[in-house]
């Protein structure tokens, strides 16, 4: 057999879930890396805040940067390969309303678990050394329900980045337990350097959140959720 019928036989070098999931695990800890190391609020406090200030303000600048940043590399660019790579449609990666049954369910059980865990949290001096990421969130209400829509941007690309891209990507070639593992992986390996409850949390977070993502062919009850986290745990903060 030539190498030429050795290739035909097996349909190419790479079957198409082959080829997706390695471009899927390619992709994301190069855009997680890059995330870490130029998205990241520290790095626009020691590049960028020189010459760009959103109104003179480098901590809200700061926050949306990072927020920016990671709606881009975690969220955009992988949608991208979906669509110009895959040729798949972002649906097939949870950008849809899905079981609704089952995801306000979820959505009711999950959110008031992430609100006591906010609270918790809120007291403890390693959460307050980083937390808001938006520092200028505090200035006042207004400045506060800003901080939060900006913060729903901050989530969407998060959830499609992990739960959607990764997750969804290697199902075909994983299965289920294994894609969840994988992405679990990946995102709670970004968490390095916050507070050890926060690491910790995001591997438990990451089997949860995946659960749900599959379970209601959505990545809205994750997102919703996630979010509630967030901010309700600057909300604490700031309200001290």
């Amino acid at each position: 057999m030539t190498p030429r019928e050795a290739v035909d036989s097996t349909g190419g070098l790479l079957h198409s879930a082959d080829r997706k999931a390695t471009i899927v695990l390619l992709a994301a800890p190069v855009l997680g890396i890059l995330f870490v190391y130029v998205g990241s609020k520290p790095f626009y406090l020691r590049h960028l805040a020189s010459s760009v200030a959103l109104g003179g303000n480098v901590e809200l600048t700061a926050g949306l940067y990072a927020f920016a940043s990671a709606f881009v590399l975690l969220g955009l660019i992988p949608a991208l390969i979906v669509r110009v790579v895959f040729h798949e449609p972002l649906s097939a990666y949870g950008v849809r309303a899905g079981d609704l049954s089952y995801g306000w369910k979820a959505l009711a059980v999950v959110a008031p678990v992430m609100v006591l865990l906010s609270l918790s949290a809120s007291r403890m001096p390693e959460f307050l050394a980083v937390y808001p990421l938006n520092r200028a969130a505090g200035d006042g209400p207004l400045a506060f329900a800003g901080h939060a829509l900006a913060y729903l941007v901050f989530y969407a690309g998060w959830e499609f980045g992990f739960r959607g891209f990764v997750q969804c990507g290697l199902r075909d070639e994983m299965g289920d337990w294994n894609a969840i593992l994988v992405q679990t992986a990946v995102s709670a390996a970004l968490h390095v350097g916050k507070p050890l409850g926060e690491t910790l949390g995001a591997v438990l977070g990451g089997v949860v959140w995946g659960v749900i993502a599959f379970r209601s062919r959505s990545l809205l009850v994750p997102l919703l959720t996630h979010w509630v986290l967030g901010v309700s745990l600057d909300l604490f903060i700031v309200c001290r």
